[in-house]
């Protein structure tokens, strides 16, 4: 199996430092060598390369080489990425996660019930047969003409090899419309689509079909967060790309995204990336790291 993770790694090799379309329906890849601070997307996320360390909500995973995870809702999150030496960049991909198709193999398959809240940001090791159905998957990128018939047919192999590994209940949670994560999803693409707004929770439990105590408790199960710290999270991920790329100074940003104490706005700042804002600006003058910042997909808002 080393010799498909080798050319899986050659293939992904290709990416710029940044997540890079395939030509692939859903199916991204990265190269990269700097910082992971991103909203991520619904996806499955395969870890080829070095290793990454992500903070979601107050857990910390670490996601190492040939493993994969899954991220049920967009999640706000910042990290770090390891290389695994002089030459040997982080390299991973990704495919973008659609209920539907889920739903279609759930109708012929049976997996796991339930996903402890832990599991839902875990990774576990990569089987055989997952990094087989995703080197072929790869390879379409050079036989476009084979994609369109095989493609949907290795995706379903994809996400089946998965429904049979111990993050099946994530999956089988995406896949239903009417469900705890559904009702939790219609929440979090609020909050992202008015995240500069003051809210009041009362509103988003009934948008999501809860008491306000169990939306609570199913909010900060599936995203790691309150309510007000998925904001706080999103606020501080798109100032952090405003301190880099907009020549305003930080009092201006932070208003910007929303807060009404500038003060507040740098002290919550650094207690998420370990210094104020213009210090934490300055340490991304290098453009590499600026390169993959401005292009890792800050900016989704």
């Amino acid at each position: 199996m080393n010799t498909a993770i080798d050319e899986l790694r050659s293939l992904v090799m290709r990416a710029h430092d940044k997540w890079t379309a395939t030509g692939l329906p859903r199916v991204d890849m990265v190269r990269a060598e700097a910082c992971a601070n991103q909203v991520y997307q619904p996806m499955l996320h395969l870890v080829l390369q070095g290793s990454k360390s992500l903070s979601i909500g107050d857990q910390v995973m670490q996601y190492e080489p040939v493993s994969y995870f899954l991220v049920p809702v967009d999640m706000p999150a910042t990290g770090e990425i390891h290389a695994s030496g002089p030459g040997l960049p982080y390299l991973a991909i990704s495919l973008s996660l659609d209920p539907t198709i889920i739903a279609s193999l759930l109708a012929e398959h049976t997996g796991a019930e339930s996903t402890s809240e832990r599991q839902r940001f875990c990774a576990v090791p990569a089987p055989d047969e997952l990094i087989d159905a995703w080197l072929r998957m790869m390879r379409l990128m050079d036989r476009p003409n084979e994609a369109a018939v095989l493609a949907p047919m290795i995706e379903r192999e994809i996400l089946f090899r998965v429904l049979q590994g111990p993050l099946a209940g994530v999956l089988r949670e995406i896949a239903r419309p009417e469900g705890r994560l559904a009702q939790i999803r219609r929440a979090t693409q609020w909050i992202r689509e008015h995240y500069t707004e003051p809210f009041r929770v009362e509103p988003l439990a009934a948008m999501s079909d809860m008491s306000v105590a169990a939306f609570y408790r199913h909010f900060k199960a599936i995203t790691g967060m309150t309510p007000i710290q998925y904001q706080k999270h999103l606020r501080l991920l798109r100032a952090r790309w405003l301190l880099l790329f907009e020549p305003r100074d930080a009092a201006s940003i932070a208003f910007a995204v929303g807060y009404e104490s500038a003060s507040q706005f740098s002290r919550e700042y650094a207690r998420l990336y370990g210094l104020p804002p213009a210090r934490d600006a300055a340490r991304f003058k290098v453009p590499r790291a600026l390169l993959h910042t401005v292009q890792s997909g800050l900016p989704m808002f």
